[in-house]
């Protein structure tokens, strides 16, 4: 499960107010499968988009989540991410772990399976259950889906790379569903990347 765009809560007591909070800015680029985009405020990355045919998609994307946000260029912490989301997106092997993402903005428990899934190499695949044990219970693994459901961050924070037991895809809320999903391992070399044809039918979702 990962969204093409997704929330967190803030420190504010309503935690929708936690995006319009500070001066939001955005930028839209151009990778090697489409258009993405990331969205910061005060120099911390506050969401980021899959690529999409279409930029507009991710203008409008950015602004609906964020009233008022404008579209500048990034400075340069978010440039370096944004030099290596075109390079990942061309398969070279980038470490995005250190991207100044503002957990701050997710519920705790979140927080700590971003931080978890964000380790995972490009090309390497964990499941949602290894995840929960690294949580220290591995009933945990439904509610570790449901925070990548929620991901912010996607690829930054990279979900597709979370894989349900037995073999499985597992879910991706993302535009494009498991054939997105597959996608992005192919790209990273993923040897689960071979359990469907990027061309066919992706398989059924858990």
């Amino acid at each position: 499960m990962c969204p093409a765009f997704a929330v967190r809560k803030s420190a504010a007591s309503d935690p929708e107010r936690a995006y319009v909070l500070g001066m939001s800015q955005y930028a839209v680029f151009e990778t090697a499968i489409g258009w993405a985009g990331v969205a910061w405020a005060e120099s911390r990355l506050i969401g980021a988009y899959l690529p999409q045919s279409n930029p507009a998609i991710v203008r409008k994307g950015f602004t609906r989540k964020f009233p008022g946000a404008s579209q500048a260029a990034p400075p340069p912490a978010i440039a370096s991410v944004v030099d290596r989301i075109v390079a990942l997106m061309h398969g070279e092997k980038v470490d995005l772990s250190d991207a100044p993402l503002d957990l701050a903005r997710a519920p705790e428990f979140n927080a700590k399976v971003y931080e978890i899934t964000r380790r995972i190499p490009p090309g390497q695949t964990v499941t949602y259950g290894q995840i929960a044990v690294q949580l220290g219970d591995r009933l945990l693994a439904q509610q570790v889906g449901a925070a990548l459901g929620k991901n912010p961050w996607p690829i930054l924070v990279p979900c597709h790379r979370v894989t349900a037991a037995n073999g499985k895809l597992g879910g991706f809320s993302a535009r494009g569903g498991g054939e997105t999903k597959l996608r992005l391992l192919a790209i990273e070399g993923a040897s689960a990347a071979a359990q469907a044809d990027l061309f066919g039918q992706p398989p059924a979702r858990d």
